[in-house]
């Protein structure tokens, strides 16, 4: 009976671990979808979340997985009652600021355009290549991973515009036009780039930490635009 009963402990929480996996990237999925809709021009050729406001989407994971521990739940709902009149309010004002702040939080990289949408600029703040000052690239080499930072392995390629914004064009990949690949369109971005005469500098040495699981055409590609430089 012991044995039933720690069975089907194990297979519920398997169970829940799925459900909240499978209900996160569908929310995930949503999201990116709304955001597609809204900010996405017919010429667009690359598109991404921004750091670190991207990485707040991981407390919607934390409230799906909240909801399976039901004495932590009871007292969050008991809590609430108590204090209803000012808990609901401040509760769904940070939550509908929550959803303002990862939906309006969009750069989206047209033939010709950088758009960037953040928090205080919804409708989008446009540069031209020209304002793009320099170019940092080169994979993170931090031994020590913490959850929803960037980790070892990883290759990034920092844009910094003239006003002083920085843009991890690979932070956090939201698509390409027609699902080409998207370390193909890092090169053809970076060409662009490099031939235009912007400052670059490119950590080469750092290609040894990239992830080595990925298939070789497309570490090939990114070793590509680490070795792009005039």
């Amino acid at each position: 009976m012991k044995i039933r009963k720690l069975t089907l402990r194990i297979l519920f929480w398997i169970l829940t671990v799925i459900f909240v996996i499978v209900l996160f990237i569908a929310a995930f999925a949503l999201l990116s979808f709304i955001q597609g809709k809204l900010f996405l021009p017919q010429d667009y050729i690359l598109w991404t979340f921004n750091y670190p406001v991207s990485r707040l989407v991981f407390i919607f994971e934390l409230y799906f997985i909240f909801v399976f521990f039901r004495n932590s739940v009871s007292a969050f709902i008991n809590f609430a009652k108590r204090n209803k009149k000012w808990f609901y309010p401040v509760f769904a004002f940070a939550n509908l600021l929550l959803v303002y702040a990862v939906l309006f939080n969009v750069s989206v990289i047209t033939k010709n355009v950088i758009i960037n949408h953040t928090f205080f600029l919804p409708q989008g703040q446009v540069y031209n290549y020209s304002d793009i000052v320099s170019i940092d690239t080169g994979v993170y080499t931090k031994k020590r991973y913490l959850p929803y930072t960037h980790s070892n392995g990883e290759f990034y390629y920092i844009i910094t515009l003239k006003d002083g914004t920085t843009i991890n064009l690979n932070d956090s990949i939201g698509g390409t036009q027609n699902n080409q690949d998207v370390y193909e369109v890092f090169e053809e971005i970076d060409k662009t780039l490099v031939n235009m005469g912007i400052k670059k500098i490119s950590k080469i040495e750092t290609f040894q930490d990239f992830d080595k699981h990925i298939d070789k055409i497309y570490a090939d590609r990114i070793r590509n635009v680490l070795e792009n430089v005039k």
